[in-house]
């Protein structure tokens, strides 16, 4: 009996390409496909194991469905008068109606069940003309990305100087008056509290029962007005300070 036709449809269907430079790992795509309506079992094998890593390099496919295998080439010292004689095999077989263990399977099947399909390693090297291109596709980039973060900043710079200027004078104009504003009052509270004290000094014992509430209603009185005025003139200050700063 003659030899399974292979079933899956496999893209690139006969190299895997390499582009380097190889100093880094350099990855492949392979992709499987099933356009048969049973289960499709593979696996993937290569005559050079150590130089790749295949992932998944073994498994079953779903009738019409895909799968993607990504093929990883180490680094490696690429000699370009040397050419690649590394080999991809991709063997598959029809899946039995129940799987127990896949590797009994390959083992038990017979040569006239299996599939085949073999693929060619090509590695690859960016051309000069490549390389130009990138080099002068970055070194045009650099300029409009420098002029576009010099040129915002700079033209603003005048306009913001001019307003803070301006306001630098205005603010500290008003800090001084609210600062004289704040000593006045200050000095005023001290001086309310002093008289209250004297005041009740100078009380008589029998009426100190009878005017300590009205003095002391006096007090708070007098001393609250001051001290608001002296919270209102801090909270002026931190306002314009604040404007300033932003």
């Amino acid at each position: 009996m003659s030899k399974l036709e292979q079933i899956l449809i496999l893209d690139p269907p006969t190299d895997l390409k390499f582009r380097g430079p190889f100093t880094d790992v350099v990855c492949a795509n392979l992709k499987l496909s099933n356009p048969s309506d049973r289960k499709v079992c593979f696996k993937v094998k290569t005559t050079a194991p150590r130089r790749y890593c295949v992932r998944p390099n073994s498994g079953a496919i779903d009738p019409g469905a895909s799968l993607n295998i990504s093929v990883m080439l180490q680094p490696f010292d690429y000699d370009p008068n040397e050419k690649s004689k590394h080999k991809f095999m991709v063997q598959t077989i029809f899946a039995p109606a129940t799987i127990t263990d896949t590797e009994t399977m390959w083992k038990d099947a017979k040569p006239d069940e299996l599939m085949d399909s073999k693929l060619r390693c090509v590695f690859e090297l960016p051309s000069e003309n490549d390389k130009m291109n990138d080099v002068d596709t970055v070194s045009k980039a650099v300029p409009v990305l420098n002029s576009s973060k010099v040129d915002g900043p700079v033209a603003a710079k005048p306009t913001s100087t001019a307003l803070d200027d301006t306001e630098m004078k205005k603010v500290l104009e008003e800090c001084k008056r609210l600062q004289t504003e704040v000593g006045k009052l200050q000095e005023e509270n001290r001086q309310l509290k002093d008289d209250g004290l004297r005041l009740r000094k100078a009380q008589q014992p029998e009426h100190i029962a009878s005017n300590s509430s009205s003095l002391i209603g006096r007090e708070v009185t007098t001393s609250s007005l001051p001290s608001l005025l002296v919270v209102i003139a801090a909270i002026f200050i931190g306002f314009f300070l604040g404007k300033f700063i932003l």
